[in-house]
């Protein structure tokens, strides 16, 4: 059972955490076009994940200069900065310490994952923003994400992950994607879920994988799920995914964030 002293902290924590997606949501909003390459930069961060020497994962280490300049991160500069300015302004108003790189990424992610739904919503209601997000609010998954938001204390790597870890996504073959995914306890199915994530394209990623007889079944399954009002089986199994890899080998500290209540010197106290 939680003390007084937990649900302070815990209170804390999610007032942070509802900061932080106010200043992401907004950010996101005014550069929409930044979504496909935070979905990238949060997958490269978290798929350096090796489970033989449980190091690398989602700890932040795509932000050293020698890590995001390597083939594979083409193009995801723009993401980069986008969380360096994200970071700024959240550190400006952290009570508890500035955010971590791994935890700002995948938030951030999370952020744009979110704002694919939303936008899906709206498209549905032909282009309505208030209707949109009236049907979000109403059969979408954000009530989904509970795990995910549990998951809030990553610490920071203080050197770039190994090489050799993440494969060039517009060059590499299904099965390429397949060992990747394999190697870190990922499958076909998960796979075809986080297409999203996998390069700039998300059409043309999955046309790629539904060449695979053992991913074109769940290619189909989420696309028919798309088509629906709820597209909650697209919707769920997605959340279930990247909240496992946002995690990989990562320790979570579940006190970051938190900070020395203010005490109350009951001497002026007027009774």
């Amino acid at each position: 059972m939680a003390n007084a002293a937990d649900l302070i902290e815990r209170r804390q924590r999610s007032e942070f955490q509802s900061q932080i997606k106010g200043t992401l949501y907004t950010a996101i909003k005014g550069n929409p076009d930044i979504v496909p390459s935070l979905l990238t930069l949060a997958l490269n961060d978290a798929l350096t994940y090796d489970k033989a020497t449980k190091t690398g994962g989602p700890n932040g280490s795509i932000r050293f200069s020698s890590e995001i300049n390597r083939p594979e991160n083409k193009g995801l500069s723009a993401a980069l900065n986008f969380i360096e300015e994200a970071k700024k302004e959240i550190d400006s108003y952290s009570k508890g310490g500035p955010i971590s790189y791994s935890d700002l990424i995948q938030y951030a992610a999370q952020s744009a994952t979110k704002a694919t739904f939303l936008a899906s919503a709206i498209r549905k209601c032909g282009g309505n923003e208030e209707k949109g997000n009236l049907l979000y609010t109403a059969y979408g998954s954000n009530g989904q994400w509970g795990l995910f938001d549990r998951q809030f204390g990553r610490a920071d790597t203080q050197e770039p992950d190994p090489e050799g870890r993440i494969p060039i996504w517009d060059k590499a073959s299904v099965q390429e994607m397949k060992d990747k995914f394999s190697a870190v306890g990922l499958g076909p199915r998960q796979l075809a879920v986080l297409s999203a994530f996998i390069g700039p394209d998300q059409d043309a990623t999955e046309t790629l994988l539904a060449s695979d007889p053992d991913i074109a079944p769940w290619i189909q399954k989420y696309q028919r799920s798309r088509d629906t009002v709820s597209r909650t089986d697209y919707e769920v199994d997605l959340i279930t995914t990247f909240t496992k890899l946002s995690t990989l080998g990562q320790q979570i500290n579940y006190e970051a964030y938190t900070y020395p209540r203010a005490k109350i010197d009951i001497t002026k106290l007027k009774l």
